[in-house]
């Protein structure tokens, strides 16, 4: 009996000097629930990846890590009450680093990605697809008729700035088309409305369209990329240089990050997380690979460079198609070439 109590006692002893040892691994711990505020509808891609890393993080620091969506005005609304608080380490934002980057040329909040610590999750493709009531077979059709001068085809988006909205303006410039801009508080009432027939086209990202493709309750169209993009489940969908050679598709960044000023041993803790959690997540990987995403936990500097590549793109577009408040480089933002 002696030897039991004694074999015991080392596990004990075993899985305290483990938990201290986990302990010295992480400057900060958190005392209390942290939030991570989704600036977008319930069900859409931020929201997705947000759940999955908040659980991530929960099953890490030991602490729940709470996802709040806040959605409105492209996401601004909730992206501001996270700069707003608190620079404890207890509030964060969700989001596309590319939203985050051009707020400020809209004009609609006065941040850029230099004002916050990044850690992104994964990379997102951006795609068109139409109810399957809808009168194109490709998007060689859905092209003609955007160039056709009649009646503006109506495309769903989550808003001005979203993944969707921005695919749709790279479109327009680069090809002449005109459309009719159909917004909603999220990608995922983006992409019903396309289901239900609302909308005959949504534009938005991959990842919230994927379950209405496998079910045959939208056809997928073009995906937003340089070589075509496969779908488990699905098969291959053509990219949308296959109709207009020349356009530039940077990746789409997306993931979570506290505003600078944040104490240090918080964002330590973070990306200690980063690279022994979120770098080797199963769940993430899984999430990324069965909905056609990018698996790619990175933070810090090179998540801000990758980011912004992104980031260049879309602020101009948004400065020549007129919607711009600021000139991009006034704010050191330059052309991608």
């Amino acid at each position: 009996m002696s030897s039991i109590f004694r074999w015991a006692g080392a596990a004990i002893a075993a899985a305290l000097s483990m938990s201290a040892a986990q302990a010295q691994d992480y400057p900060w711990k958190p005392e209390r629930p942290v939030t991570i505020i989704v600036p977008w509808a319930a069900g859409g891609s931020t929201d997705q990846m947000a759940r999955i890393v908040a659980s991530e993080l929960e099953a890490e620091l030991k602490q729940k890590f709470v996802v709040v969506n806040q959605p409105g005005a492209s996401g601004s609304i909730g992206t501001k009450n996270a700069l707003e608080a608190a620079k404890d380490g207890y509030t964060w934002a969700a989001g596309a680093a590319a939203d985050v980057g051009t707020y400020r040329v809209l004009g609609m909040l006065d941040t850029g990605l230099q004002d916050w610590n990044l850690f992104l999750a994964v990379a997102n493709v951006s795609a068109i697809s139409a109810n399957p009531g809808a009168p194109y077979k490709d998007f060689g059709d859905l092209l003609k008729a955007l160039k056709s001068g009649g009646t503006p085809v109506a495309v769903s988006s989550a808003g001005l700035s979203s993944a969707g909205h921005n695919m749709m303006e790279s479109i327009k410039a680069a090809a002449g088309i005109t459309y009719r801009h159909v917004t909603y508080d999220g990608g995922n009432p983006a992409v019903i409305a396309a289901v239900s027939g609302e909308v005959p086209v949504v534009s938005q990202l991959l990842v919230e369209m994927t379950e209405m493709i496998r079910g045959k309750r939208l056809k997928p169209l073009v995906v937003y990329s340089e070589q075509p993009v496969n779908l488990e489940g699905y098969g291959e969908i053509p990219p949308i240089t296959k109709w207009i050679p020349n356009l530039v598709a940077p990746v789409n960044y997306f993931g979570i990050w506290a505003p600078k000023g944040t104490p240090e041993p918080v964002i330590r803790t973070m990306q200690a997380a980063w690279e022994r959690k979120i770098a080797n997540s199963d769940v993430l990987k899984r999430y990324a690979a069965q909905r056609s995403a990018l698996f790619t936990p990175i933070y810090g500097q090179k998540a801000h460079d990758e980011a912004f590549k992104m980031v260049r793109q879309t602020a101009w577009l948004y400065f020549d198609g007129g919607k711009a408040k600021i000139s991009p480089d006034t704010l050191g933002i330059e052309r991608l070439k």
